[in-house]
């Protein structure tokens, strides 16, 4: 039975192994019952499914993992914690604890040995500090992903789900909804942790796309472009493309492909949807 959903039994078993907490690491432990069978809820996650945790800390969400999935394999980076985990785990037969950095982990080749390669889920309590380059990780990475269910910094999830004409509308919102559908699926305070965060938390579920919303011809073009227009965001579109090495095309013909497409010259990348977007990557040079 999991145990480990309350700041009583945190502190207990941080206690036994005399585990310092370390902030490089980004931890802060989730000690609200509620809110892990939320996550378990909201992952979609049943006793068919294999998945994939990332930094499962001293085993907290874990537990709850163990007991709704057929099969978990926990990523966790610091090595002090794997005999914690060790520890909290031994109860449970279905998991498997690799101590390493996820950005350095084959993914791939983790669902093809433990799931002959057939689409996993992911769940986790992020750090907060390796948030988006693990999110494009798993989006971009080509493992065999069905969906993704994270707690993030509440300023993030809002990032990724919002749309055009939003101030939290950029380069990761379009890049993640080209992949996923985006949805916030709870809002967590700072009480929650052990200890206290300073921001709040949200909930975000991204379900895969098997195939992306909008078809481009080059897709590395069209995220090239979209970084131009929000590298430089308070410049016209015009403006930042051609201030941007990757791109050798001149503001007339930024300015011509825009108007082709009904829009003005000086519209700004923060007004453009993803589809305009692609639009735009095959119209210029």
């Amino acid at each position: 039975m999991a145990t480990l959903g309350n700041a009583q039994n945190t502190i207990a078993v941080l206690n036994k192994h005399g585990f310092p907490v370390r902030k490089q690491f980004g931890q802060n432990f989730l000690v609200d019952e509620h809110v892990l069978n939320k996550i378990i809820r909201e992952s979609g996650v049943t006793k068919d499914d294999f998945v994939l945790e990332i930094g499962p800390g001293i085993g907290t969400m874990t537990q709850y993992l163990c007991e709704a999935a057929k099969e978990v394999v926990a990523v966790e980076i610091d090595r002090m914690l794997i005999p914690v985990l060790e520890d909290t785990l031994g109860a449970y037969d279905n998991v498997t604890v690799i101590n390493a950095d996820i950005l350095k982990t084959d993914i791939r080749a983790i669902a093809e040995e433990k799931n002959g390669g057939h689409p996993i889920k992911v769940v986790a309590n992020l750090p907060y500090y390796i948030t988006t380059p693990v999110i494009m990780q798993l989006l971009e990475g080509g493992a065999p992903i069905e969906s993704i269910t994270v707690m993030v910094q509440k300023e993030v999830a809002e990032r990724m789900q919002t749309g055009p004409g939003s101030k939290d509308y950029g380069a990761l919102s379009l890049a993640v909804q080209y992949y996923a559908k985006a949805e916030i699926v709870a809002n967590v305070p700072p009480n929650c942790f052990m200890p206290r965060p300073k921001v709040g938390s949200a909930v975000i579920h991204l379900e895969k796309y098997e195939v992306p919303p909008v078809a481009v011809a080059d897709e590395k073009k069209m995220f090239r472009l979209i970084r131009a227009a929000f590298n430089q965001r308070r410049k016209t579109l015009p403006n930042a493309v051609t201030g941007d090495a990757a791109f050798t095309c001149t503001k007339e013909q930024v300015a011509d492909a825009l108007r082709a497409m009904g829009l003005s010259e000086m519209v700004r990348g923060e007004a453009l949807s993803l589809s305009q977007f692609a639009k735009l990557s095959e119209l210029l040079p």
